[in-house]
């Protein structure tokens, strides 16, 4: 019986094991091989250049620069979808009834394509757009959203928080749903005021939706590539470059997929040292509040 049930086991993840397989751990193993060639994707010859692709990479001030700007999306981004993403929770919670129809009304950005909703924030701000004409025609002024290094970063991290905010607010709902209404009544009766029930209370009770959420958007403003290409294109002046912008570019603008590979092995690296590091910080904040 034993046997069998863990031959049945097998069977019902062997889709996800194949998938796995043939679309992570495969590509994986073949860009650690790429990162030690200089291989252009065209010629059949491929020449082994062993580390020299790491060496380059880590002196290149293209590579720099897409290492800070991937910091100051990070810096803009996960504060602007937190702050968003709560009051979408807030907002719902607080409301006697309907609360799933909503929280669907918030979620459905998270379903849109990437691509469509760059084209029409592009459209919208562009110098002929309808709102840039109303600026000028109204109030005399012209702004130029996308070329500016500093609007640019914003515009970016707005479009993709409007995004996933309706996600991350779903998450925080469901925390917010956990709270015992007790904690409340008595806060209540010591005469707390909302901000303080908000910062005492509410705020360090939905730790693990909070946790769950800061891990989530971190995670995003290290993998943002569709916005900037298409509204973009990594400027003005480099400014909006990201990891997956560089990678992009040196694979197929370029064509120097070796170098392209140590780049986004690079990237990976950064990543996950930087989740851990910030994750390890978010766990002992937890721990001040009795989560472990």
């Amino acid at each position: 019986m034993k046997k069998n049930n863990n031959k049945l086991g097998w069977l019902f993840t062997s889709p996800y094991l194949i998938f796995t397989t043939i679309f992570f751990l495969l590509p994986l193993l073949w860009s650690f091989w790429l990162a030690l060639t200089d291989w252009n994707m065209i010629s059949p010859e491929i020449n082994f250049v062993g580390l020299q692709n790491f060496v380059e990479a880590m002196k290149s001030k293209a590579i720099q620069s897409a290492f800070i700007v991937t910091y100051k999306f990070l810096i803009v981004f996960v504060p602007m979808a937190m702050i968003i993403s709560m009051v979408i929770a807030l907002l719902v919670n607080s409301l006697p009834k309907f609360k799933g129809l909503y929280m669907v009304a918030f979620f459905l950005p998270y379903l849109s394509s990437g691509v469509v909703t760059s084209l029409i924030v592009k459209g919208f701000l562009s110098f002929n757009g309808s709102f840039s004409v109303f600026l000028r025609t109204r109030f005399g002024v012209d702004i130029d959203w996308l070329g500016n290094p500093t609007s640019a970063i914003i515009i970016v991290s707005l479009m993709i928080a409007w995004k996933m905010s309706g996600y991350y607010g779903l998450i925080l709902a469901s925390g917010l749903e956990n709270i015992n209404k007790e904690v409340y009544e008595a806060a209540d009766i010591d005469g707390a005021n909302p901000w303080t029930r908000f910062w005492k209370i509410t705020f360090p009770m939905m730790y693990p939706a909070f946790f769950t959420v800061m891990v989530l958007a971190i995670g995003i403003s290290f993998g943002i590539f569709t916005e900037v290409y298409q509204l973009t294109g990594g400027g003005p002046n480099f400014s909006t470059n990201t990891w997956q912008m560089e990678i992009y570019n040196q694979a197929f603008i370029n064509l120097k997929s070796g170098y392209a590979s140590a780049v986004s092995l690079l990237a990976s690296v950064v990543t996950f040292a930087s989740i851990g590091v910030i994750r390890k910080l978010l766990e002992k904040w937890g721990e001040k509040y009795g989560w472990s």
